[in-house]
């Protein structure tokens, strides 16, 4: 009688971090042990199994057949393991293990570090890792375990909670303002020096609305191109033309002078803040419960304002 014997399901939760992602090197930073005992956990795994999960050359890691059979029907299950232990945990204890959070620079530092702060206190057995890029992040390739992004997501089908709104104001600088003048109505505003951030999709076309429901589609050229919310600040306030802002990241700015909102008579498209689950698995219970922390947070008070954290 041949003894068949069962595979570690260690070794398979190993299997699908590889996977996920996408080499040996990248998972083992993941679950912070060393490339070697991966490699001989993927082996061990084979080897019980009869088939050959991975092809291996010295540039990349991809899955055979057999490999992506085994992640479609293991990941779902795994991950519905992991959310049901995490539950029980949670009941009984306060939520463990790592946190990987990705936002944009500015939204990272004018909104998110104070709520980070807070729930990081919450639950001291936590351990949370915020990923600052304006760049957006593979979150499967990264270990991502939540995305948050601000304005308007690309793809429909991601699996995202809108936490909140914003506006988008027209700014310059004073010392821009006594330079070039003021635009009094979005036509002039070709005139001016304009600073396009490429981060958004359309950075060049602009439609204001008046409060007559009227609206101005306004055809841009721009000299100055930045990738950075938060480099586009700095710039604005050193005089170096005029752009469209959200709310949010402009408003300390607004509040020390250092900005002015121009065309205040007419309106801009409004954005949402969007937190992004990673696709193809369950969402744990700890980002869960940051999400849903953060939406709280971030939840308009009866005064208009915004609760404090």
């Amino acid at each position: 009688m041949t003894i068949v014997k069962t595979p570690d399901l260690n070794s398979l939760t190993v299997f699908v971090t590889v996977a996920e992602a996408g080499g040996f090197t990248a998972a083992a930073q993941r679950l912070g042990v060393a490339k070697g005992r991966v490699s001989l956990q993927i082996s061990r795994l084979e080897k019980a199994l009869g088939v050959q999960l991975f092809h291996r050359t010295t540039r990349q890691v991809s899955l055979t057949r057999a490999g992506e059979s085994l992640l479609a029907e293991s990941g779902p299950l795994l991950n519905g393991l992991q959310n049901v232990l995490e539950e029980a945990g949670r009941k009984s204890a306060e939520l463990r293990g790592v946190l990987r959070i990705s936002a944009p620079v500015d939204f990272a530092v004018q909104t998110l570090a104070p709520l980070v702060s807070a729930f990081a206190r919450l639950h001291p057995g936590l351990q949370l890792e915020l990923c600052s890029s304006d760049r957006i992040l593979d979150p499967v390739r990264e270990g991502i375990d939540v995305s948050f992004r601000v304005g308007w997501l690309q793809d429909s089908t991601q699996r995202a909670v809108k936490l909140g709104d914003f506006d988008q104001y027209l700014v310059a600088a004073p010392s821009y303002l006594a330079r070039a003048g003021k635009p009094v109505t979005p036509g002039q505003i070709a005139g001016h020096a304009w600073l396009a951030l490429t981060l958004l999709r359309s950075p060049l076309t602009w439609t204001f609305e008046a409060a007559d429901g009227t609206s101005e589609r306004v055809q841009l050229q721009s000299a100055l191109r930045v990738d950075s919310a938060t480099v586009l600040r700095a710039l604005l306030q050193e005089g170096a033309g005029l752009s469209v802002m959200d709310q949010p990241s402009a408003q300390q700015a607004l509040d020390a002078g250092r900005l002015v909102r121009l065309l205040k008579d007419w309106s801009l498209p409004r954005g949402g803040i969007y937190a992004v689950y990673p696709p193809g698995r369950y969402a744990s219970v700890k980002s869960h419960a940051f999400v849903d922390f953060c939406r709280r947070s971030l939840a308009p008070a009866p005064s208009g304002g915004v609760e404090a954290v």
